[in-house]
């Protein structure tokens, strides 16, 4: 993993914007993937009775997990200049989507592609483009989990 300096600063700028509002952009997120990928709330039990987006909107729960996911990537884009630190953040996150959740790697790329279009959609093709190689790099070490887990 090789951010330059530029790189590491204009995916974090591009970041921000979209993470100053997390629970509502995490929100989004998520509503627009059950919506689009409807096959993606399988894995959440707790999600698979609401068919409406305005109820997932509402829903405590899945407002929670959406802030949980931009937390995680938070995370993430802090430690883009430390490869040992985003790997830190990033293998056992992957392991346990594959060992204990069971989610189909596939869906990692759903879910970056969705935080892409939301950025350009409220920020422009510059914040879409700044953030690419961020959900490249994560959505490849989180397959790397998955093949080191047994995938």
């Amino acid at each position: 993993m090789s951010f330059s300096e530029a790189e590491v600063q204009s995916a974090r700028g591009a970041w921000e914007k979209i993470y100053v509002d997390a629970e509502d952009n995490g929100t989004a997120v998520l509503v627009r993937m059950f919506t689009e990928h409807p096959d993606t709330k399988s894995y959440f039990s707790h999600f698979k009775g609401m068919d409406s987006a305005e109820e997932m909107k509402q829903s405590d729960q899945i407002r929670g997990h959406g802030k949980r996911v931009f937390t995680a990537i938070n995370d993430m884009v802090q430690h883009l200049d430390n490869s040992e630190a985003f790997l830190g953040i990033v293998n056992p996150l992957g392991k346990k989507h594959a060992t204990q959740l069971k989610i189909d790697p596939k869906n990692f790329r759903v879910i970056c592609d969705i935080i892409l279009q939301l950025m350009e959609e409220k920020f422009g093709g510059d914040c879409k483009a700044s953030f690419e190689k961020v959900t490249n790099e994560i959505c490849t070490h989180l397959n790397n989990a998955y093949k080191e887990a047994g995938w």
